[in-house]
């Protein structure tokens, strides 16, 4: 490989939130921290030369995109790793996506009026819907044999019921790893479709999909899908620049886009942080090479932890993702409370991990753990673990 992701890089004392943060969240400051969604690996080095030159430059004033390289680098990566053609005009870029659901939330909602989402899923979509005035609505995936799916009669039933005027939609998933097959989506657009609900699709973790497996963008799937749809990309996530603040939104319909650009006006934001415009384009220009090396080290990663749960920890389960670098973990056998779960973990396995209640009722007795790690970090968690559960 060209990219050595084995390199341990002290993070504690950087203001790192996944890192330095521990004991101000109540926990021991000496746990292991696989919670928070970014990586343990340094970014692409073509993204820290093209940030470093802006450094030299030395003048950080207002800034936005002179020319067409931006657009033209997202068109490239866009159309070639999922056969999707973008439109300029289709692109509103954004601090990033939270920030834009709640922006898509204000501008296709009234308060009071019903937004519907998948649980267990990625937490601030829930606090995204409550903290906007908006019902919250739960159409909760079902968990059987081993894998997630969508439960389409309540999906369509609570669409009804409740009058729900927005879906978000989690794609690939946070945190079950599921990447949808198109006929998933499709069944779940033509129930929109019918019943007049708007769609924000979340694709921020649509680069990482397992062999197999092939992310389908929601909004390219028919012209008819694409008019009621939000979708969210970022570069963050992918080449782990979380900080920089940086999401590209593309919206096809010109209404629903001139309403999202009224939403993010309101809030008086306007130029974007000029460090995530530059790390942005490199990325994406840049940076294909290193996303395929780390695919390949994260699938590796992900063996590692699937191996070492069979044979040393029988009874948690591995939901076997399809994507994200995220793993959803089944302890229900070990027969705890959700407060003993968290015990267990944090004071005696000194790891910090996300509760599986923080994505709904449906994570009882799971915990997410990010994989995105040096493998000596994943080997030291497991080890961790498996002495905790001997405890028991």
């Amino acid at each position: 490989m060209s990219y050595s992701f084995d390199t341990v890089i002290e993070r504690r004392g950087t203001d790192s939130i996944k890192y330095d943060f521990a004991a101000k969240r109540g926990l021991p400051e000496d746990v292991l921290p696989l919670w928070v969604a970014d990586m343990d690996f340094p970014s692409p080095p073509e993204v820290l030369d093209a940030l470093a030159e802006k450094c030299r430059h030395g003048i950080f004033g207002y800034s936005d995109v002179a020319d067409d390289s931006y657009f033209n680098a997202l068109f490239k990566w866009y159309s070639e790793r999922f056969g999707w053609r973008l439109s300029p005009e289709w692109l509103v870029k954004a601090p990033g996506v939270v920030f834009a659901i709640c922006a898509a939330i204000r501008a296709l909602t009234e308060e009071g009026e019903a937004v519907l989402i998948q649980q267990p899923v990625y937490y601030p979509f829930s606090e995204s819907v409550l903290a906007n005035g908006r019902r919250l609505v739960v159409n909760e995936l079902v968990y059987s044999g081993g894998k997630y799916s969508v439960d389409l009669e309540d999906f369509e039933e609570k669409i009804k019921r409740e009058k729900v005027k927005l879906f978000i939609l989690c794609s690939p998933h946070n945190p079950v790893g599921r990447v949808w097959r198109a006929e998933e989506l499709s069944a779940m657009g033509e129930i929109c479709l019918r019943h007049g609900v708007k769609v924000v699709s979340d694709e921020i973790h649509a680069d990482f999909v397992y062999p197999g497996n092939r992310h389908q963008v929601f909004a390219a799937i028919s012209p008819e899908l694409a008019d009621i749809t939000v979708t969210c990309t970022a570069p963050t996530k992918t080449f782990n620049l979380a900080g920089l603040q940086i999401s590209n939104i593309l919206i096809s319909n010109p209404e629903l886009r001139r309403r999202f650009r009224l939403e993010i006006s309101k809030t008086g934001y306007s130029q974007l942080n000029i460090m995530g415009l530059v790390a942005c384009r490199a990325a994406y220009e840049h940076g294909a090479r290193w996303l395929d090396e780390l695919l390949v080290y994260l699938g590796s990663n992900l063996e590692f932890v699937r191996s070492f749960l069979a044979r040393e920890l029988p009874r948690v389960r591995l939901v076997e993702p399809e994507g994200t670098y995220l793993v959803w973990l089944d302890f229900r056998a070990l027969g705890l409370t959700d407060r003993e779960l968290n015990d267990l973990i944090v004071n005696k396995a000194k790891l910090w991990l996300d509760a599986g209640t923080m994505f709904g009722a449906g994570g009882t007795g799971f915990q997410r753990v990010n994989i995105a790690c040096p493998r000596s970090l994943l080997e030291r968690a497991m080890r961790q673990l498996k002495g905790a559960l001997s405890s028991l």
